[in-house]
């Protein structure tokens, strides 16, 4: 810095007009206009080559980083648009190349890069984004052995996620027929490109999701498959959403994608991975050739066992028999005390018969004709001295002597003065009829109970 002052310098309160100056006071915002359209006209179309530094995605859907090397840094931005076709998911630390163009934001005074297309510099920057979404997911467990269920025997409908126009489902379908004659359900997906990814994870979670009993049958077994080809083509089956659909799906999966030496995050998610999709097949289903002669053996083994196990039941019990003793042995003494106890049953019935014998001889002794005509005429005797007795206490015979028995009007007997006052109306018996009569005072009138008077009978 100069500290000595410039001797032309003519410091002015009010800026003024000079005569031949060539630098007329242009506005903020002209500069601004006149950098933007020299940026752009200039820088209209670049590939810029640095890492991904501050991602994040806005609620807007647009997207916006810096891209760095070791030596500067320039912002980025990426509309909604094109971010949603990036094939990958961008993360800080991945080396990319963006293509687009530079512009200014008047704004805030800087440049930046406005990405129109973002890929990853080099197959080493795609095997560290591999690498960093392989630890993510397997410290999820997604790829725990644990979570792996055992393949079916023999599937009755297996399912196949693939292109239905390659030779992939070709060879599967070949190859299924050849060893076993199995019904498929293919799910058309693309297996490459923008979208193949979020179709293959639709295609898996549909299999998943079908409900048994459906109007397609719920395969027993699913085949995600795809043919061989380079890290890039192989890529859809690295996408987080396809790991996902698969390590979550309800049904077995085999993972045949790529030749043999090709691996992908499909791969560790699976329950089995194949080598090719052909092996997918083999491994799906056994020989039907072979099964059969399996059976046929087993069948085989299974009639010998049994034979050998009747024959060896035969021979036990032949030496179990030889310890037991004859039938005859058995019931000889069962006969001997049948003879027995019928010998003792014929002595107790002669002597009881004796006994009975004896007892009616007593019984008869005691029934001679004199003992019961004896016994006759007392018993004779004694019902005619009831019947005198009797015969003195029937009322007619008192009748018969003079005198009469006073009975209620409407029935029963009079024993008492209280009880005739009572009735007034009166009937009495004799011997030979009845006559009626009612109870008067001595006056004539009809008599009522007063105390004092005396009944007088008319």
């Amino acid at each position: 810095m100069n500290d000595f002052p410039d001797p032309d310098f003519d410091p002015r309160l009010l800026a003024e007009d000079v005569p031949g100056d060539n630098a007329p006071a242009l506005s903020v915002s002209e500069l601004s206009g006149a950098l933007k359209r020299m940026v752009e006209g200039n820088f209209s179309h670049v590939r810029l080559r640095g890492e991904i530094s501050g991602y994040k995605r806005a609620a807007s859907g647009h997207a916006y980083l810096a891209l760095k090397d070791d030596k500067a840094v320039i912002d980025a931005i990426i509309w909604k648009g094109q971010a949603s076709q990036i094939p990958f998911v961008p993360e800080d630390g991945i080396e990319v190349i963006a293509t687009g163009r530079l512009t200014t934001y008047p704004g805030r005074s800087k440049y930046q890069i406005v990405i129109e297309r973002l890929e990853l510099a080099g197959a080493g920057a795609l095997m560290m984004l591999l690498e960093k979404l392989k630890a993510k997911l397997g410290a999820e467990g997604l790829f725990d052995p644990a979570r792996k269920m055992p393949l079916p025997y023999l599937p009755q409908v297996i399912g196949v996620v693939t292109s239905p126009t390659g030779a992939v489902i070709r060879d599967i379908l070949h190859r299924l027929a050849d060893r076993c004659p199995t019904r498929v359900i293919v799910w058309p997906v693309i297996v490459q490109g923008q979208g193949s990814d979020a179709q293959i994870a639709a295609a898996v979670n549909g299999f998943s999701a079908m409900a048994a009993g459906g109007p397609v049958p719920r395969p027993d077994l699913v085949i995600v498959a795809r043919g061989g080809g380079s890290i890039e083509d192989l890529w859809s089956f690295n996408e987080e959403v396809v790991v996902r659909a698969v390590a979550d799906c309800t049904i077995p999966v085999i993972s045949a994608v790529g030749h043999e030496t090709d691996t992908t995050l499909c791969d560790y998610a699976a329950d089995v991975r194949a080598p090719t999709p052909t092996a997918a097949a083999e491994i799906a289903v056994p020989v039907r050739a072979d099964l059969i002669a399996h059976l046929g053996e087993q069948g085989l083994r299974m009639a010998r066992c049994a034979h050998r196990y009747r024959e060896r039941g035969a021979e036990q019990l032949k030496a179990l028999a030889r310890h037991l003793p004859k039938p005859a042995q058995l019931l000889d003494p069962q006969r001997q005390r049948t003879d027995d106890l019928g010998e003792r049953l014929r002595r107790g019935l002669g002597h009881r018969l004796s006994e009975a014998r004896g007892e009616l001889a007593g019984a008869s002794g005691a029934l001679r004709p004199g003992l019961l005509s004896n016994r006759l005429v007392r018993d004779r005797e004694r019902v005619e001295r009831l019947w005198r007795v009797a015969a003195s206490l029937n009322p007619s015979n008192v009748l018969k002597r003079g005198y009469a028995m006073v009975e209620k009007r409407g029935g029963g007997v009079i024993t008492s003065a209280a009880q005739a006052r009572a009735a007034i109306a009166l009937t009495l018996r004799f011997e030979d009829g009845a006559v009626d009569a009612r109870l008067e005072r001595s006056s004539g009138k009809p008599y009522t109970d007063v105390k004092g008077d005396q009944p007088t009978l008319l």
